[in-house]
Parts: C-alpha cells; sequence; structure tokens
C-alpha cells in the first residue's frame, strides 16, 4: 500500500530520526511513504484568518497533489499535520475558501477536499490496526513505562483534526501497548509545554515544560514520547527533568527489530 507521505521542513533538519524510523517502520508493516515532488514548507502554525490565503497554498498543492495519484497523505510532525488537517477541513467546509484557492492556484481541476489525511499514528491504528502492528513486534518492550506526550497540537481544534478525545486521548497509550511496553496515564499529557514562546518567555517555556516532565516522573515513567519536533526540543532542553524524550517513532522501529540496522 502506497501513501503520499508529507515529512516538512524539520524532518529534514532537526527531526531526522522522526522521519527516518517512520519510513523505515513503514516499510516493515507493508507501507510504501512517497513524497510530493515538490512539496514547499507548511508554514508551521495555522493561520486562522479566513481571507489569508497565500498561507495555506502549499498545503493545498500537497493535498491535491496525492488526490492526483488517488492516495491518502500521511504526516509525521504535530505540526505539519495540524496545518495540512486544519488547511483540509477548511477547504472542505468553506466554499468561500476553496474558490479563492482554486482561483489563485488554477489547478486542472479545482480541490475541494478529497484528500484523506493521516497522521502516522492514525494510520497505524485505521489502517495497519493496532493488533496487526503487535503481531508484527519482534522485540517487545516489556517492562518499560512510556509516557505519551500528545501536547496541544496533535489534538486541538478536534473538530478540524477529529483524531481522538482532546481530552481523553488513547490512541498513543494504545500504540505503547501494541509494542509491549506499559503506558503511564497522568494529568499533564494533553497540556502545553509552553513550545510557542520558548524564543519571547524562557522562563515561563521552562516552567510550563518541567510541570510536564515532572509529572510524567512522578507517575513512574521511565520515558516521555512525542510526535512533536518542537514540543521533544522544549521538553528536553528547557526543563529541569532529565527523564529522557523520545520521538514515538523510534520505540517503533525499536519494537520491530529495525532500530539497530537504520543506525549503521
Amino acid at each position: 500500500m502506497t501513501f503520499s507521505y508529507y515529512p516538512g521542513c524539520t524532518l529534514k533538519t532537526k527531526a531526522k530520526d522522526l522521519d527516518k524510523y517512520a519510513r523505515a517502520s513503514a516499510e516493515v508493516l507493508g507501507i510504501t511513504l512517497e513524497e510530493p515532488a515538490e512539496w514547499q514548507c507548511c508554514g508551521g502554525a495555522y493561520t486562522t484568518a479566513a481571507d489569508e490565503i497565500a498561507t495555506k497554498l502549499s498545503s493545498v498543492r500537497a493535498l491535491n497533489s496525492a488526490k492526483e495519484l488517488d492516495r491518502a497523505l500521511v504526516t509525521v510532525c504535530s505540526a505539519c499535520h495540524n496545518v495540512i488537517k486544519q488547511t483540509n477541513y477548511d477547504i472542505t467546509n468553506n466554499a468561500d475558501m476553496a474558490m479563492k484557492v482554486n482561483n489563485y492556484l488554477k489547478l486542472d481541476q479545482p480541490y475541494n477536499g478529497e484528500t484523506t489525511v493521516y497522521h502516522y499514528l492514525e494510520m497505524l491504528r485505521d489502517v495497519v490496526g493496532f493488533d496487526k502492528l503487535a503481531e508484527k513486534v519482534v522485540n517487545p518492550l516489556k517492562g518499560k513505562k512510556i509516557a505519551a506526550y500528545y501536547g496541544c497540537l496533535l489534538l486541538r481544534p478536534s473538530k478540524a483534526l477529529a483524531m481522538d478525545d482532546p481530552e481523553n486521548p488513547t490512541i498513543m497509550e494504545d500504540f505503547i501497548r501494541a509494542i509491549g511496553a506499559e503506558p503511564v496515564i497522568y494529568s499533564q499529557r494533553n497540556e502545553c509545554c509552553g513550545g510557542y514562546i520558548t524564543m519571547e518567555d524562557k522562563a515561563q517555556a521552562a516552567k510550563r515544560s518541567s510541570t510536564v516532565m515532572n509529572c510524567a516522573q512522578e507517575n513512574g515513567a521511565d520515558m516521555v514520547i512525542t510526535a512533536c519536533p518542537l514540543c521533544l526540543y522544549n521538553l528536553k532542553k528547557n526543563s529541569d527533568s532529565e527523564l529522557p524524550v523520545v520521538y514515538f517513532t523510534e520505540l517503533l522501529a525499536e519494537a520491530l527489530g529495525i532500530k539497530e540496522q537504520e543506525e549503521i
């Protein structure tokens, strides 16, 4: 099965592990991920102004490229997923926006939200199936207590992203169980780490990140996993905790027995 795959800028620079392990693990699971030929930066943050069209065009190009290939589009970075899925939602539900975007892009056929967008975690749950994933595991991570960190962008706004319950999500905990580990439930797992204010108010960002990490540790976590490069940076660099923080794809690759192979 082949999906269009939008990696985004950070996965080509600071978050190469998120990308590398996602691609390698997908192949083991029978999934081929193919990048659009000429994708552009999604912008990293969604502009909510309805009349702001220019910032949405790169996302629409990626979505339309997948449509032309009759494929779903997979993302793995929380920020990219948030931007692309919100764009797709608004194009689908806002006829005026869709008209303006299509008039600007002058596509052969108008794009009106036809592409299905999956976050990689959704692909594991809804396409592969966590039960099938568990069957592929050759190195179950038994004994590891893992805290899932959702952050802001993976779940909200819930109407547009429609991934999970934004207040009581389960998708990452179910993923953790599928790879043989024990999920740690803690109150800060879907609270903000302060990522977007790091440059403006580092003290406040450090306070938020430390609150998240200390809460995970107090509830018995051995490590924290995330899908967001900005969250990973903030939790590692701006908190006072020494708890390890890794991308969920790294543990996926470890459970599938391909992590060492990829590092050679």
